[in-house]
């Protein structure tokens, strides 16, 4: 049985995942700002090198897997603390866990993403940009500016949406070029992501009111499968990214939202290679 580091562990995707885990007879390290093994605010620098440290000391020094679930919502009042949250805690904790998941011999990491990287329109490349290039601060301050600018029918419901799909979009895009790296790939640590669509999270519902009691044909986006994912439904592929037997995959954005950015998207995928 394996040693696994699962943040957002007290509720929704992140309690499920790590659920699955225990279930299968692991030992799970959980992350999160309460009720948590590690208690740790992913937001902030110093929150995130207290992770690391407690899960190192955790765990001994070696983990068979992290399950990067952590995030919060388009609903969140600070554009820039989304940021911070979503793209910066990620990417700065497994950083810090990776040589940690190198020692296991053959590490497994996985990232919660969205289908909002692909399938809301307003992902800022130029963020994006600053994201990638690890300027949390320039990022922070072009999130609220764009924030500051949003129509007021947008920012009543979703004061973030822009910084959310675009820290999911970064996060997406850090994961396929940092999975095929020499410090990642050869040494035999797989890192993938998952991109969830309309799943009946504390985060979800935060953002969209009580979304148990909607008809799923009258959401937003398409719903092809007719149904609202599950945090359960995320967990099983969670595992499965986890499993020592994946062995062969690293790089992939998983898309499990029920169909959605298929049926926006038809033809977005795959794309041809031009030279």
């Amino acid at each position: 049985m394996g040693t696994f580091a699962v943040t957002g562990s007290a509720s929704g995707m992140g309690a499920a995942s790590a659920a699955a885990l225990r279930d299968a007879g692991h030992t799970v390290i959980g992350v999160d700002l309460r009720d948590a093994d590690v208690v740790a605010d992913l937001g902030t620098a110093d929150g995130r090198r207290h992770a690391v440290e407690e899960v190192l000391a955790l765990s001994g020094g070696t983990l068979d897997g992290v399950a990067a679930v952590a995030g919060v919502g388009p609903a969140m009042k600070d554009a820039g603390a989304v940021m911070s949250i979503n793209y910066f805690g990620p990417v700065a904790l497994l950083d810090g866990l990776r040589p940690a998941l190198e020692r296991s011999g053959a590490g497994r990491a996985v990232v919660i993403g969205s289908n909002s990287a692909s399938t809301v329109p307003m992902v800022d490349e130029e963020l994006a940009r600053l994201a990638l290039a690890g300027d949390e601060d320039a990022a922070r301050e072009r999130a609220r500016a764009a924030q500051a600018a949003l129509p007021p029918e947008i920012a009543g419901d979703a004061p973030s949406i822009s910084a959310y799909a675009t820290s999911k979009f970064a996060l997406a895009r850090w994961v396929r070029r940092t999975a095929v790296t020499p410090e990642w790939a050869r040494r035999g640590i797989l890192l993938n992501a998952i991109a969830p669509g309309a799943v009946l999270t504390p985060l979800m519902l935060g953002s969209t009111g009580d979304a148990a009691d909607h008809d799923p044909d009258e959401f937003p986006t398409p719903m092809p499968l007719g149904v609202f994912g599950r945090p359960e439904d995320i967990a099983f592929w969670v595992h499965q990214f986890l499993r020592p037997e994946a062995r062969f995959t690293t790089g992939a954005i998983l898309y499990v939202d029920g169909g959605t950015d298929a049926a926006m998207r038809p033809d977005a995928q795959p794309t041809v290679m031009t030279l």
